[in-house]
């Protein structure tokens, strides 16, 4: 009999392995990740608008029909990246993503506390090279570090009413992300 349990922990110590270590691989071996399919959409450093959701036809997953969504593929190998977007009439949020979809940093509009979201984006190393400036502070100019050169900003505006769409839209089409 307690050989038996024996065998049976062992199997199921061995099954939580190989689950464990499959689940943890497979992202990586994922082809159409959110990168790969923006890829088609949007040029990179530059914001693009993306489709509201319908049945069946949604470029993400998870996509919600209250927020019109715009995103910007985005690389730092040949320099820092600056950012901005104007606040919406009801709520702004702006994600930043990895090429391997790990989120690094969010802002949304009553975090800004201005009429619009300005920020630098750069990696760790291009952020160690700016000149050491005693006149600019942190309070002048919001700097993101990016934990790699490539990746995806997802901007969202919420359309808290349909009558409020339009200018959730104007908002996103106003919307800058290119190399400085």
């Amino acid at each position: 009999m307690t050989r038996l349990l024996l065998w049976l922990l062992g199997g199921a110590l061995l099954g939580g392995i190989v689950h464990l270590a499959s689940v943890l691989v497979l992202p990586s071996l994922a082809s159409q990740d959110a990168y790969t399919r923006l890829a088609a959409l949007a040029p990179v450093n530059t914001v693009t608008p993306i489709a509201s959701p319908s049945p069946g036809a949604n470029l993400m997953p998870f996509m919600d029909p209250a927020f019109v969504m715009a995103v910007c593929r985005y690389d730092l190998s040949k320099g820092p990246l600056g950012f901005s977007v104007p606040i919406s009439p009801a709520y702004t949020a702006v994600s930043f993503y990895t090429r391997t979809n790990v989120a690094f940093y969010a802002i949304n509009d009553r975090a800004a506390g201005r009429r619009a979201i300005e920020l630098e984006l750069m990696t760790t190393q291009q952020r160690d090279e700016l000149p050491g400036d005693e006149d600019v502070t942190a309070a002048d100019r919001l700097i993101v570090e990016s934990p790699a050169s490539t990746g995806v900003i997802l901007i969202k505006a919420l359309v808290a009413e349909p009558g409020m769409l339009p200018a959730a839209r104007e908002a996103l089409a106003a919307a800058r992300c290119r190399p400085r």
